[in-house]
């Protein structure tokens, strides 16, 4: 087994990689930038490669220094929430990790009812758009996107959803939009993660072919969905992950449900001995009941 590197060194690193600075890392860690900037620099010669550039303009991760941090920091942050539940005498906590637009958009929204459900049970909710590491202990449950492609995890849907085109109702309004020939000549909104894209849904709905350019394009939901209710164009998105939009009125369906491509691609995955422990289970069965009701 390789060696693990002394936590005084990688603490140094994480910190400096995520506050750009040493002199803010040092104040943060109760040392000084010398004794910071020496640790930093053991860890690169341990594993033979430098994490940080530094230059008179501040100090920015490496390329290997971004592949690292993603993988320790998950880490780091998971020994300090653990640290934290043992010194605080919590028994019973839960550790999820989700994409952003679900944790902001679906499940944030629903954990009053958990918390009033399992008020003995400590969630610890993160949000990112890499899936969480198991092998590190990042994460109980991982909350995850995409087509199902993770071997020796369970991995269980939550949900069927339909993809629809949604705007704002001035936008409807101002371009009367009601037949599908009409998106054609109005501002379409890209979202670039999708598992259906504007090409799925044309095809599906019609014999017209999507355009090739669109006038904005997101990598995440939400961002799609709020540019949508600012009457920006046409965003194809999940009305149920879009459900808070539409109930407030910000967005519309532009032609109804029947003109949407149905979907699973939200799922709760971990390995099968997480399922053993109380909180697992329980935030499980909450989840999937949460699911059921649309």
């Amino acid at each position: 087994m390789a060696s693990v590197p002394p936590v005084t060194n990688l603490l140094a690193f994480e910190a400096v990689a995520r506050r750009r600075s040493f002199a803010h890392a040092a104040l943060e860690l109760h040392l000084t930038p010398s004794a910071i900037s020496h640790q930093v620099a053991r860890l690169e010669a341990q594993l033979g490669v430098r994490l940080l550039e530094r230059s008179a303009h501040g100090v920015r991760l490496s390329v290997a220094g971004e592949r690292y941090l993603a993988r320790v920091g998950g880490a780091i942050s998971a020994l300090v929430a653990a640290s934290d539940d043992i010194q605080q005498g919590v028994r019973d906590s839960l550790y999820v990790h989700s994409t952003p637009s679900f944790a902001s958009l679906w499940l944030v929204p629903r954990l009053r009812a958990f918390a009033q459900a399992y008020p003995d049970i400590a969630l610890n909710l993160s949000a990112a758009h890499t899936h969480s590491d198991f092998a590190l202990g990042q994460a109980d449950l991982d909350i995850r996107y995409g087509v199902p492609q993770w071997p020796h995890l369970v991995v269980e849907p939550l949900f069927e959803e339909r993809i629809v085109p949604l705007a704002s109702p001035a936008f409807i309004r101002e371009h009367r939009l009601k037949r599908i020939e009409q998106l054609l000549d109005v501002p379409l909104i890209q979202s670039n993660v999708s598992v259906v894209q504007w090409s799925d849904w044309f095809a599906a709905m019609s014999n017209r072919r999507a355009p090739e350019r669109y006038a904005l394009r997101f990598d995440r939901a939400h961002m799609s969905l709020d540019a949508a209710a600012q009457g920006l164009g046409v965003a194809l998105e999940s009305s149920t992950i879009a459900a808070r939009h539409i109930g407030d009125g910000k967005l519309r369906l532009v032609f109804g449900s029947d003109k949407s491509v149905r979907v699973k691609a939200h799922f709760v995955v971990y390995p099968a001995r997480h399922a053993r422990r109380p909180p697992v289970e329980a935030f499980l069965g909450w989840l999937h009941a949460e699911a059921a009701k649309g």
